[in-house]
């Protein structure tokens, strides 16, 4: 079954690469393609994609409005903010809006589809936990989820990551915006 994906960016050349990248990749479908969030939001109420590659900045309605809506309106569908910089002071609102993690646009098609399988397989959730310090049998009461697949996202997660042990796995969520140490201001 492929993913089913939405791709939202004002930039014609980017969105249109994007589109193109993608439909080169094996388990991902384009089901369209916006130029701004309320385009986005009404795609996903037409379409019913699994993903949302949502641009942050755009005219109209932003990349974290259209999150933010998106997320209330539609919580199956599932977003991954693109940001040209890792620093982008949009990025930890559109977390908070409810994204489930961020690419840069200098993202390789294997970095795009990684990302849309993390989000859908229930790995970016698992990550979250772990660095708000559960454990395996709390996350898989949390998620409603058995503890071997807890389990089975983590061992992905290391593979992913890089990371050797939950704290490697913090480290890479904290660096990556996807979770906040505690007592931090995201703003």
């Amino acid at each position: 079954m492929s993913a089913r994906v939405v791709v939202a960016d004002d930039q014609s050349v980017v969105r249109e690469g994007i589109v193109m990248l993608l439909g080169l990749l094996p388990g991902i479908e384009v089901v369209g393609a916006a130029k701004d969030g309320d385009e986005a939001v009404a795609l996903v109420a037409e379409m019913s994609p699994d993903v949302v590659l949502m641009d942050l900045r755009m005219p109209r309605c932003d990349g974290v409005e259209a999150t933010r809506r998106i997320r209330r309106e539609h919580p199956g569908t599932q977003v991954v903010v693109l940001t040209t910089f890792a620093d982008d002071d949009s990025l930890f609102t559109a977390l908070q809006a409810g994204a489930r993690g961020y690419l840069t646009k200098d993202a390789r098609g294997e970095e795009i589809a990684q990302a849309i399988e993390a989000v859908l397989s229930g790995e970016a959730e698992v990550l979250v936990l772990i660095a708000d310090g559960l454990s395996n049998v709390e996350i898989a009461r949390t998620l409603h989820i058995s503890r071997a697949t807890v389990k089975t996202h983590i061992n992905n997660l290391f593979s992913k990551t890089g990371a050797r042990d939950r704290t490697g796995a913090v480290r890479y969520a904290y660096g990556r915006g996807l979770a906040h140490p505690p007592g931090t201001s995201v703003t």
